[in-house]
């Protein structure tokens, strides 16, 4: 079944580096963020794992936990965190799932139902688990993004994404095309002017559906 946008995320139970997390009450009261990728040990993952390491404190401001996934074991992700941190300069405090029974890559939609993972595998069998998962401290699923193995994720654009999603969660706001978190917020049009002003303060109407407020945040 595919997991869609505002859906409840499947509350499984998973193996990490750092012990057993039911995952509902691991995210607990915070946003989280689960980044998936297709082996330990391979070179642009090494890259992504070590930019979101460097960032801890970023997630930490914004009162978000992060955990990766991996189909390769609890104790390879131990090894390889030793690399990530080489690379990065920085602790990878955050725990990696052991998905070696692929549970949590079907439950996410990451795989089909048949992948399975064959003797002397490679990242190849497995390209697809990839994505990046932003979900909200009611559990939903509030983002989702998915690469090539040949593209290696921004975090600075998973972070910018994170920061429009808890700008507008609950609110009848949205954030344009390129939006930072320093810049004016849409209003939506569930809202007449007069509402949204009473709500939001003077208005900068652009066209007749697209009206600019300060950015309470």
């Amino acid at each position: 079944m595919t997991l869609r946008i505002n859906d409840t995320i499947p509350n499984l139970t998973v193996e990490t580096d750092q012990g057993t997390f039911d995952l509902h009450n691991w995210i607990g009261d915070s946003w989280a963020i689960l980044f998936s990728h297709p082996k330990d040990f391979t070179p642009v993952c090494t890259t992504e794992f070590g930019a979101v390491a460097q960032l801890a404190d970023e997630w930490a401001k914004r009162d978000t936990k992060v955990m990766g996934i991996s189909v390769d074991s609890a104790e390879e992700h131990v090894k390889w965190k030793a690399d990530i941190e080489g690379f990065a300069g920085a602790k990878a405090g955050f725990p990696i799932i052991a998905d070696t029974d692929l549970a949590v890559a079907k439950a996410f939609d990451m795989l089909p139902a048949e992948a399975y993972l064959p003797d002397g595998r490679t990242p190849a069998h497995t390209a697809t688990v990839r994505s990046v998962f932003i979900i909200s401290p009611d559990k939903k699923l509030q983002l989702t993004m998915t690469y090539p193995m040949s593209v290696g994720r921004n975090f600075a654009e998973v972070l910018r994404a994170l920061d429009g999603l808890q700008r507008t969660w609950g609110q009848p706001l949205a954030t344009p095309a390129n939006w930072t978190s320093v810049d004016d917020v849409i209003v939506a049009l569930a809202l007449d002017d007069a509402a949204a002003e009473a709500k939001y303060g003077a208005l900068d109407k652009r066209l007749p559906y697209l009206r600019f407020a300060k950015n309470p945040g």
